[in-house]
């Protein structure tokens, strides 16, 4: 192999021949660069093939660790079973089984589901009888129980009066049905109208005002024939919600009003007492749903309803409550009927803040709205008085 050499001066040029050693060098050259080459790229491409010890290890690691994660998941849901069944026994649902031996015979009986005689309903395919007992009435077994210890077919136990009462007041309603006989009461009735204001000494149980409604003590005290005239005329049916005496329904029956009067025996025979006094007594607490048809009454009155409407678990003061309790007064009262709040006792102004955003949610047309203060031996009260009538909607 030759080579040339090229001079530039005199515009000639020649090649040299090529020498062996730089042949050589240049081969050597080649060859490394081809062999880094080569290293590299199995560097990059090789994957050492692990060894059985390593993969035993590496499986046995996978193994304790899902094992740890499979007993901390059991005990998330072992914990989220007891806590729902906490809540659950809390509450008092699945808590009256009747397989219980400590329950009453007669609690047993009551509680057993029945067939139905004439086999499934057609509408609802209901099979069975199922008691109505509020799940709330769990919380109260021991009183339950001795409400429902009896001798069937006999006189019901003397010592079990105020039962009933002490039972709906925790939420325990409706109370199951008992297969007792009442015993006879002595009672002196006075014919209607002089029973509504003469009722007998025997069961005074509770304080008649005769001069409630009918003469203004102050300015939230609205006179019974103003607010009915502000009814047009067509008020012939009312609700009066923890009526206690029943002085608000006989002051409507001189007025030729059917007024029922909700009380609960919490001073003594109230019921009693407003029936001896030719009047619809309705043992209810107003915590549960009341028992009458959609847009019935043309008058709902309540005084401190309002405070004993909280239902079981809420609270008197919450603001939920009331509105469970408003709900259920705006359907039962028809459209254009008459809502009348009566010297309700506010704590305070955040109390009465709260009932009026309630109220005005309903929309109902302000006929009267007085907002006063009355002072006690401790300190001074605020008065919520206001007749609302209700809108028509849909």
């Amino acid at each position: 192999m030759g080579s040339v050499s090229l001079k530039i001066g005199d515009g000639t040029a020649r090649f040299r021949r090529a020498t062996l050693c730089s042949s050589a060098l240049h081969l050597v050259m080649l060859v490394s660069v081809l062999t880094t080459n080569l290293f590299a790229l199995y560097a990059f491409t090789y994957a050492p093939k692990p060894s059985a010890y390593a993969i035993f290890h590496s499986v046995r690691n996978l193994s304790v660790i899902s094992e740890h994660v499979a007993a901390i998941l059991r005990e998330i849901d072992s914990s989220e079973r007891r806590l729902h069944q906490i809540e659950r026994e809390i509450s008092g649902y699945d808590t009256l089984d009747p397989s219980l031996p400590a329950l009453p015979p007669e609690l047993k009986i009551f509680l057993t589901r029945h067939p139905l005689p004439l086999g499934p309903d057609s509408r609802s395919k209901i099979t069975e009888m199922v008691s109505s007992v509020a799940h709330s009435c769990a919380r109260s077994s021991d009183i339950l129980s001795q409400f429902m210890s009896y001798k069937p077919n006999a006189l019901c136990p003397t010592a079990d009066s105020h039962l009933p009462q002490k039972l709906i007041s925790r939420g325990c309603e409706p109370l199951p049905r008992r297969r007792c006989l009442s015993r006879t009461k002595p009672r002196q009735l006075l014919p209607l109208p002089k029973s509504l204001w003469n009722t007998p000494s025997s069961t005074s149980a509770a304080v008649v005002d005769k001069q409630m409604w009918v003469k203004s003590r102050g300015k939230n005290d609205f006179l019974i024939d103003e607010v009915l005239a502000l009814g047009g005329g067509g008020i012939r049916i009312g609700f009066d919600i923890a009526g206690r005496a029943g002085n608000f329904a006989a002051r409507m029956a001189e007025r030729n009003v059917t007024v029922i009067t909700s009380t609960l025996d919490a001073e003594g025979p109230v019921g009693e007492f407003v029936a001896a006094r030719g009047l619809f007594p309705l043992q209810l607490s107003p915590a549960n749903r009341f028992p009458f048809y959609d847009s019935i009454f043309d008058l709902v009155h309540t005084m401190n309803g309002l405070d004993e409407g909280g239902v079981s678990g809420m609270g008197q003061g919450q603001a939920e409550a009331l509105e469970f309790l408003m709900f259920d007064i705006d359907r039962i009262l028809r459209a254009g009927g008459l809502f009348w709040l009566d010297n309700y006792v506010c704590v305070n102004d955040e109390r009465k803040r709260m009932v009026t955003r309630i109220i005005e949610r309903f929309e109902y047309k302000k006929l009267k709205w007085v907002v006063g203060e009355k002072a006690d031996s401790k300190k001074t009260l605020v008065y919520l008085s206001a007749v609302l009538q209700k809108p028509a909607r849909g």
